[in-house]
């Protein structure tokens, strides 16, 4: 369907009815004319959410929302718009009178300068007419946020919890780059919605193109574990049924596909800490009659479902300026994840050979880079100082025959104070602890003197030998990952960046971010997923984790840091 332009799946989307296919006679109401945020998408009279109406005021019990049957479960979700200032209150009175304990958000409050969704919770306590709303924890993450309240209503003697998931990772116009972070998104959801509860409450900013994308996702999932098959094009029919609209783009249509294959190939690999161990001996295993194992047919997967570049993706890195600037030209960045060089610096252009990657609670907090190379390490500084880096980590040895092809060039001073093009670097101190060489710098600005200084800890790791695929030492590799982390969050209030660099800015670099995320989903969700924080990394770069024996030691190295805490 995907050949000749999508014209199987534009054929199939245009055969949808567009617009209004029931009646809306409450939502045109006057008196509910301000209820709605958009007068185009409102809510069919049939499938409405009826709120219990104030006795002086019976306009009261409209809300711009509707029931959506999940799979074989009627009326599991209800899909809303973000709420507007004047149906803050209505909404926290649906939520109450649904028994709602998960709110889905996939829009953001501000996009493109245009406001999309009023903020309706608060920070710390608010008071919505007679509903009482307290944050008690907010869980912030890479691609969403999760958002923790209690709801208690006055003359009612029960405080309950409500659990809010925002999904900041859906780009303004279009759809997400890759169904990865959604796919796990949507489970998390799934796990920590009660089986006691009401309906689970989806909204973006119409509630009609974005919601109809997470639910559709969400109902065929579920088909698709229990019947083993899906049916996309009639589920979004029986939404449209509901509610005006739902899936709004041709777009949104293919993506939602994207993702339902993604989470057929590649299945559910997440596993409890506690059976960690257990599975992990079980996944590595080798079949007798295969000579394979689990964990070779789950890499095999990995390979598999891992984009490739194509040239137009890395247009940038392959501007004949910035040719002399790459190591490789078969390992490119892709536009999309290049970070900018904004300190100017004579005729040398914005480009260098990096890449940004998420951590596991922060986007674009990891910078994947080459070794510079002499011509670039006055980039190299440019880059630590623009993008406020407090860490550098240094992956391979220093090359000291100067074949700069191979290694790494010398690019710090090892004592007082150099200058690289615009940026002034100064060593602070320098101490070895067994595999590491910790060095502090003191950078400045010179074109920019005014905004003081920032103090980065450069990391240069020694056990890891040029001739060998992996560290070592699984213990020494971990001890630096949480070297790394401790110095992070002392400094800059954990708000700085790391930048990575191995040769080629792929294999090393990647397993450091592979594994620095799994410790922290296991610090944070108690589970381990390998296959997910690989796949992440790889949907911006297709070379982080090269090879079967760096995909096995993330996991070795998962199983040390639950059995050393």
């Amino acid at each position: 369907m995907k050949t000749s332009d999508s014209y199987g799946f534009k054929e199939e989307y245009e055969s949808f009815f567009e617009g209004q296919t029931a009646s809306w006679d409450v939502a045109k109401k006057d008196q509910n004319r301000t209820k709605n945020r958009y007068g185009n998408i409102i809510a069919y009279d049939h499938s409405r959410v009826i709120l219990q109406a104030a006795e002086d005021d019976p306009s009261s019990d409209y809300i711009n929302a509707n029931y959506i049957d999940g799979y074989q479960r009627p009326s599991h979700y209800i899909a809303t718009q973000g709420p507007v200032h004047e149906t803050v209150y209505d909404f926290w009175r649906m939520m109450w009178q649904e028994q709602s304990a998960c709110v889905v958000m996939v829009t953001n409050l501000v996009e493109v300068g245009r406001v999309k969704c009023y903020k309706y919770w608060p920070d710390d306590t608010e008071v919505y007419g007679d509903f009482k709303v307290s944050c008690v924890e907010v869980e912030p993450l890479a691609e969403y946020v999760v958002r923790t309240f209690t709801l208690e209503r006055r003359g009612f003697n029960e405080v309950r919890e409500v659990k809010q998931f925002h999904f900041t990772g859906w780009p303004d116009h279009g759809v997400p780059y890759h169904a990865t972070g959604l796919l796990s998104f949507i489970r998390r959801v799934k796990l920590a919605n009660p089986p006691s509860a009401g309906s689970i409450v989806v909204h973006c900013s119409a509630g009609a193109g974005r919601t109809g994308c997470y639910i559709v996702i969400d109902i065929m999932l579920d088909m698709a574990e229990r019947e083993g098959v899906v049916d996309i094009y009639n589920c979004v029919k029986a939404l449209r049924s509901r509610r005006i609209n739902m899936v709004q783009t041709e777009e949104q249509y293919i993506f939602i596909h994207d993702a339902i294959l993604e989470a057929c190939l590649c299945g559910e690999t997440a596993i409890p800490a506690l059976e960690f161990k257990a599975t992990y001996y079980e996944m590595i295993r080798i079949d007798s009659q295969n000579s394979s194992s689990q964990l070779k047919d789950e890499f095999q997967t990995l390979n598999s479902v891992t984009p490739r570049l194509q040239a137009e993706d890395c247009s940038i890195a392959l501007l004949p300026r910035n040719h002399e600037k790459n190591r490789f030209m078969d390992m490119l960045p892709p536009d999309r994840c290049l970070p900018f060089l904004i300190t100017i610096d004579g005729e040398s252009s914005n480009y260098i050979n990096a890449a940004l990657m998420d951590s596991y609670r922060q986007p674009a907090a990891f910078i994947i880079t080459q070794h510079p190379l002499p011509n670039t390490v006055k980039d190299f500084w440019r880059l630590v100082y623009d993008y406020g880096c407090t860490s550098i980590l240094m992956l391979n040895e220093v090359d000291l025959a100067q074949n700069c092809m191979q290694g790494c060039p010398q690019y710090w001073p090892e004592e007082g104070m150099l200058r690289y093009g615009p940026i002034q670097v100064e060593c602070m101190s320098c101490s070895m602890d067994c595999d590491v060489i910790s060095r502090i710098f003191r950078i400045c600005n010179l074109t920019r003197p005014q905004e003081g200084y920032l103090m980065v800890q450069q990391f240069q790791y020694l056990g890891w030998p040029s001739h060998r695929e992996v560290p070592g030492s699984k213990r020494s590799f971990l001890k630096l990952i949480l070297q790394v982390e401790k110095w992070q969050e002392e400094c800059d209030e954990g708000e700085g960046r790391t930048i990575i660099h191995c040769l080629n800015g792929g294999g090393r670099s990647g397993m450091f971010c592979a594994i620095s995320i799994v410790c922290e989903m296991i610090k944070r969700q108690n589970v381990v997923d390998v296959f997910h924080a690989v796949k992440s990394l790889r949907n911006s770069k297709p070379n982080m984790v090269e090879t079967m024996d760096q995909y096995r030691f993330c996991y070795d190295v998962a199983l040390e840091y639950l059995e050393s805490s």
